[in-house]
């Protein structure tokens, strides 16, 4: 398995609107995409550009969202996961699961329309991390 770049950071947040009114005003940010919900993830999801990766603003869609039990703990938001990227998902999800690491749940499509998973933080030295296939035509 062959890890690729930093595809995003992301960010848990109470309020998609609220994050992306800091992150123009405060951060600077002179592109944010369009939020868009993922009804199949429980999650209403916001990206912002910066000059090497992206931010994914994450908004829970109700509370059997993943991302409503985050916010019980943390109700201001904040980091979420990390995102990497690989060539090929089925090859990673076996190589995670040969180490021994807690895969959670099967491939499916993510937000940026490729297949994702996530390792659980525990083996991921407290991170939770997704892990997203490349798209066909950024793959590096």
């Amino acid at each position: 398995m062959k890890l690729g770049r930093l595809n995003h950071i992301g960010v848990a947040t109470p309020s998609i609107a609220d994050s992306i009114a800091f992150y123009r005003d405060v951060m600077g940010a002179e592109t944010v995409h369009m939020p868009f919900d993922l009804p199949d993830q429980g999650v209403k999801v916001c990206f912002v550009d910066t000059p090497n990766t992206q931010i994914e603003l994450i908004e829970p869609l109700g509370e059997d969202s993943p991302i409503h039990g985050f916010l019980a703990k943390n109700p201001a938001g904040g980091q979420h996961h990390l995102c990497y990227e690989v060539p090929d998902i089925h090859e990673a999800k076996a190589w995670f699961e040969a180490k021994g690491a807690r895969v959670l749940g099967e491939p499916r499509i993510g937000a940026h329309g490729t297949l994702i998973f996530f390792v659980h933080p525990r083996d991921m030295g407290g991170v939770l991390t997704e892990i997203m296939e490349s798209p066909r035509d950024e793959l590096h």
